[in-house]
């Protein structure tokens, strides 16, 4: 995507549900230490941010307040072979690119191939032009790969009608797709993460905004501030598989916060690739699919937060020093950094007349690449040290 969307597909756009999202999806810039840190914090065992003040996560509602993707719809399934992708390609492109590697193709292609319509192009050369544009937006900003130049034609067949394709929950597969990349990027080898980094900044700002003008620019200091969270600085707004484990963060949803049960195990699951040719993935997943069809059975219903003093119940937060990660470093070093700070430049985050407008977020003509983001981890022996308890 190198500019905004052609109104003369605006309503195909509309249609499939990614009309808001090619509106904002045209890059912005990217805090990598803030993304490093928050890294550092997500537990793969529960799919949680772990704080001082105790768990948060990104949920189905922040993906549809912030990008307004289709979330209350069919779960998105379906083998992802195909005999032919030449063929598909010629169906609903009327082209044939030089170059298909396990059904993934270039999006230079795309971009060279579908020029932007005018008032003289057919219907039909709207229609092709509107669903390479949606292949971009799912292939450069949604769900990107570390190479941010590859796109899967198992999306093309979802947009054979767009009609159709507006009936999909496709927020809840970018939810998914980026728990899993968040999941990988925690592995001691993994040095690089790709996916809709966009999303967790903006959820992170978004969420903790109100505490700083802004962000440190030294990762340790941004460490330090997430460590200093407290009850009262948190804002608890109201084909792959990744569990939405809505009981541990039900202060984001206004419910006081009980000590949620043991995380359902994932493990062979996350071993699991979609790449997996010949597998009938409805049938594979079809207990979660049931679940997911469900969903509305699954709508916590507890007691609300009467006040911001009593967002969990008393024993929640001695539960979650012990069972939790609520700090990165020690106390003594949390206190001699926070002393360094002070007599450096004063308070933490001081608010400057000219920092009102906080950080800048105007779209760039080049948004910046997923896969240049170096994951920057504390001591392994901090990180570990109560993975174990968190599955007892």
């Amino acid at each position: 995507m190198t500019g905004p969307p052609s109104l003369l597909i605006k309503d195909y756009l509309r249609e499939a549900g990614f009309w808001h999202v090619a509106m904002i999806g045209r890059g912005c810039k990217l805090d990598l230490k803030l993304i490093s840190a928050l890294i550092e914090r997500w537990r793969p065992e529960t799919h949680t941010f772990h704080l001082p003040c105790g768990e948060c996560t990104i949920t189905l509602e922040d993906v549809h307040l912030q990008l307004e993707l289709p979330m209350d719809g069919d779960a998105i399934t379906g083998s992802i072979h195909s005999a032919n992708w030449g063929a598909v390609c010629y169906e609903l492109f009327d082209a044939i690119p030089d170059n298909i590697n396990g059904g993934r193709i270039e999006m230079g292609w795309l971009r060279d191939t579908f020029s932007e319509p005018d008032d003289d192009s057919t219907e039909l050369e709207k229609i092709r032009y509107a669903r390479a544009y949606i292949l971009q937006i799912i292939g450069g900003y949604l769900m990107p790969d570390l190479s941010q130049n590859l796109v899967n034609l198992r999306w093309l067949l979802k947009l054979v009608d767009f009609r159709a394709a507006g009936e999909f929950s496709w927020g809840s597969v970018v939810l998914a797709t980026l728990y899993r990349e968040m999941c990988w990027a925690t592995r001691p080898n993994k040095a690089k993460i790709g996916d809709c980094l966009s999303l967790l900044k903006s959820w992170a700002r978004w969420n903790h905004s109100a505490s700083y003008a802004r962000l440190p620019t030294c990762l340790e200091d941004i460490r330090l501030l997430l460590d200093q969270r407290s009850e009262a600085q948190s804002h608890w707004s109201t084909s792959l598989l990744e569990m939405h484990q809505l009981d541990r963060v039900l202060r984001q949803f206004g419910f006081r916060q009980p000590i949620p049960v043991a995380p359902e195990v994932l493990d062979d699951h996350h071993k699991i690739e979609l790449r997996q040719l010949h597998t009938d993935w409805p049938r594979f997943w079809s207990h979660y699919i049931q679940m997911w069809e469900d969903r509305y059975d699954y709508i916590p219903t507890r007691e609300p937060i009467i006040t911001p003093e009593l967002a969990c119940v008393p024993e929640y937060v001695s539960w979650f020093k012990i069972h939790g990660k609520p700090y990165l470093l020690s106390e003594e070093e949390r206190q001699r950094q926070l002393r360094v700070q002070r007599e450096r430049r004063g308070p933490l985050n001081p608010r400057r007349r000219d920092d009102d407008a906080g950080p800048s977020t105007a779209p760039h003509n080049h948004p910046p690449k997923e896969q240049d983001l170096h994951i920057h981890r504390p001591n392994s022996s901090t990180v570990d040290t109560h993975k174990d308890n968190l599955l007892r």
